[in-house]
């Protein structure tokens, strides 16, 4: 892929500019030509197929690389060459070779990419569209009227393509879009932050869906949406002061939750803020944090060699992905591109890059509304998400089960969980999680294991999360992991019998030090079963339960971009347990205090959807 050559002027810290963003989009579409059907209606990329079968996968490709040749199409003011291209493919698909949309059928996900696409793009494309081709295309986007959608974020769906239906004119139900826009209030947490559906769902699709089609819907709707504009402008400039903390130095996002192959769409909210004036980022800011995340995929091979998007992460991994997700699924990554439709001397792209918080100081953030508590670090850039609160529904997942994520690190998907999991053998896994507590530098949740009561509460300083655990129940081993670190060779690992740890040939270095209760510790290497390269390794500790009263258990869990001392470590941090107290005194006289077992709040989850996708 060839692409301009950096900016060091205005974008000192990416060398990404607007141009950068043009020559990378155009690469993504022009890859895709050899893929299009006859007519043009279907992209048959190659890949493991969806459940949704090979039609529903071909409109699927179109339908989502529509949305960026959209975006494409209205930065420069039209192009006739992709006008030509999409306008052929949608009204042979929308004539009858694209799959009826009917309740609940993925064709309404790329129904949605394919009305705000012809939205962005109406004056080039739609407009010249002749009465006969616009009907087709209504006629298919109708399916949308009077229908039932999962009660998700698919709400947000048939808002937006029967807003685009009443924009121009056809029939639609506004009853649908009221109701799709009044179901999410009753999702939304406060601080900015949205469930996706019922329960503890909070994961990128806050950003990605909640608060996108919300904002692209008022492009829609126009002055009919000023009511609402005001409400969803303050939740995404309120939302966004969070998620400036969700992604690394080197703009990577953390990889955590579903659909993580949509890769660049965590870029949508920052460039959503920016659309409708709702953000707390400076121009500089909000590009030097897009830039980054586009260009932290490029450098590792996103797109690959055939300038294809696959399924996975940096490279393609199959057991990252959900089994919605067709070959054309990644190309979600379209909504990354969204700040495409600012013009050329807009503020985002004619400032500076500016610093982000990482860039400057070691940041921890309490955000109470998902239960996560944010700890980065300047040294390494790196992003660790300990997670209390967002459990998907009790699905068990292990992209929302873990006690911690981070920006380099992603979790081991075998059957027996150990990466930064409190595993009580024999019993069940981490599923609803119970939140006691999220303020300060300290996290706390608890969960049921079988018969087994687990608790955890996390307490950070810096790089290191000491966390202590209760475990209450029959008598059983207890193990307890730290971070996967993965990649292309195999991490250089060390045991002793309180400590553990693994570090890749960068240096990136997870660890586990014993610091009170723990007999033993491990390390256990895994082979293709992580998505952040094939060798990988998980440092982890043990301890035996005797089943009478609850064991406490103290450690200090460490992902460094750097060298790692665990002996040291564990000299550093003074740790003193009186029953079911703890007092934790780090290094530089700092101390926390630790009451296990006493249930402050309760944040347990409901039951999932069945069958929704995204």
């Amino acid at each position: 892929m060839k692409l301009p050559a950096p900016d060091r002027v205005l974008s000192s810290r990416t060398g990404y500019s607007r141009g950068t963003w043009l020559a990378v989009a155009d690469h993504l579409l022009d890859s895709l030509v050899p893929w299009f059907s006859g007519s043009g209606a279907l992209v048959r990329l190659p890949g493991r197929g969806s459940w949704s079968g090979a039609d529903c996968d071909g409109l699927e490709g179109f339908a989502r690389s529509f949305l960026l040749a959209a975006f494409r199409i209205a930065a420069d003011g039209g192009d006739d060459r992709l006008v030509e291209r999409y306008s052929r493919g949608l009204v042979a698909g929308a004539a009858g070779e694209w799959p009826r949309l009917t309740p609940c059928s993925q064709q309404m996900v790329e129904a949605a990419a394919i009305a705000v696409g012809l939205h962005e793009s109406r004056a080039w494309l739609w407009d010249r569209l002749d009465e006969r081709e616009q009907t087709h295309v209504v006629d298919w986007l109708s399916g949308f009227v009077g229908s039932r959608t999962w009660d998700n974020n698919w709400r947000l769906f048939q808002v937006v393509g029967e807003q685009f239906l009443a924009s121009v004119g056809a029939p639609h139900e506004q009853d649908d879009i009221d109701a799709g826009l009044d179901r999410i209030e009753d999702w939304y947490v406060g601080d900015g932050w949205y469930s996706d559906g019922p329960g503890q769902n909070f994961d990128h699709y806050i950003g990605w869906a909640m608060h996108l089609y919300p904002g692209l819907w008022t492009r829609m709707a126009g002055p009919s949406a000023d009511g609402r504009l005001a409400v969803y402008r303050e939740r995404l400039h309120r939302f966004l002061e969070d998620a400036v903390h969700l992604t690394g130095s080197d703009g990577a996002p953390v990889h955590f939750g579903r659909s993580l192959c949509y890769r660049m769409a965590t870029a949508a909210p920052y460039w959503m803020g920016a659309l409708l004036d709702a953000t707390p980022l400076t121009p500089g800011q909000t590009r030097r944090l897009c830039s980054g995340t586009l260009r932290h995929f490029v450098d590792h091979g996103v797109p690959d060699d055939r300038g294809l998007l696959s399924l996975g992460w940096h490279h393609q991994f199959l057991p990252t992905t959900q089994p919605y997700s067709g070959p054309g699924s990644p190309y979600w990554a379209s909504k990354g591109f969204l700040g495409l439709l600012l013009p050329a001397d807009h503020d985002v792209w004619t400032a500076r890059e500016s610093a982000l918080p990482i860039d400057e100081h070691d940041q921890v953030r309490a955000m109470l509304a998902p239960g996560f508590l944010i700890q980065a670090t300047k040294h390494d850039g790196i992003v660790r998400l300990l997670n209390h609160g967002s459990d998907h529904g009790a699905e068990g997942d292990a992209h929302y089960n873990r006690l911690a994520y981070s920006s380099r690190t992603g979790p081991e998907l075998t059957d027996e969980q150990l990466d930064n999991h409190v595993t009580f053998i024999g019993s069940g896994r981490r599923e609803s999680i119970r939140r006691l507590r999220v303020s300060g530098d300290l996290a706390a949740s608890w969960w049921q294991a079988g018969a087994a009561r687990i608790e955890v509460a996390s307490v950070v300083q810096g790089r290191i999360e000491v966390r202590c655990v209760l475990v209450a129940g029959p008598a059983g081993l207890v193990r307890h992991g730290g971070y996967a670190v993965a990649g292309e060779d195999a991490p250089e690992v060390t045991a002793q019998e309180t400590w553990a740890q693994a570090t890749r040939i960068d240096r990136l270095t997870s660890a586990v030090v014993g610091l009170h209760g723990y007999d033993r510790a491990a390390v256990r290497r895994g082979l293709d079963v992580n998505a952040f390269g094939p060798h990988s390794a998980t440092p982890y500790l043990e301890a035996q339960h005797d089943g009478k009263d609850p064991l406490v258990l103290v450690s200090a869990v460490v992902l460094s971009g750097d060298t790692v001392w665990p002996r040291q470590l564990a000299e550093s941090i003074e740790v003193t347990v009186h029953g079911l107290h703890v007092t934790v005194r780090f290094a530089d006289g700092t101390t926390a205090d630790v009451q296990l077992g006493e249930e402050v709040g309760d944040g347990g989850g409901t039951a999932p959807v069945e069958g929704a996708p995204a």
